[in-house]
């Protein structure tokens, strides 16, 4: 969820900064707090897809494109990219050692 979060609170603050939106503006336009935005854009909290669309619609954007890299440097990209890598050789590493504890266990 990290990597989604990132690119979520990247594209917010990317989108509003285009659009000249605070966070205060933003929240007034989707009926939230700002705590709530501010929240969102420092990764600590996810939205509901009815929020998403919310943000979205203010930010006069689809939807996907809060999830979009285009608007990232390429230098951000490949770190992401190492993340999201490191990310699944970690979950493969821990089913390997899992099946193999279990099968040692059996005999």
């Amino acid at each position: 969820m990290t990597c989604l979060r990132t690119l979520l609170a990247h594209n917010i603050k990317e989108r509003r900064r285009i659009l000249g939106f605070s966070q205060e503006k933003l929240a007034e336009i989707v009926n939230t707090s700002t705590h709530y935005i501010g929240q969102i854009e420092l990764k600590n909290k996810f939205p509901t897809p009815e929020m998403l669309e919310r943000i979205a619609t203010a930010l006069e954007i689809d939807s996907p494109q809060l999830f979009s890299m285009a608007s990232f440097p390429k230098e951000v990209i490949k770190q992401f990219q190492k993340e999201v890598l490191k990310e699944i050789d970690t979950a493969i590493n821990n089913a390997i050692n899992s099946r193999m504890s279990n099968l040692e266990k059996l005999g």
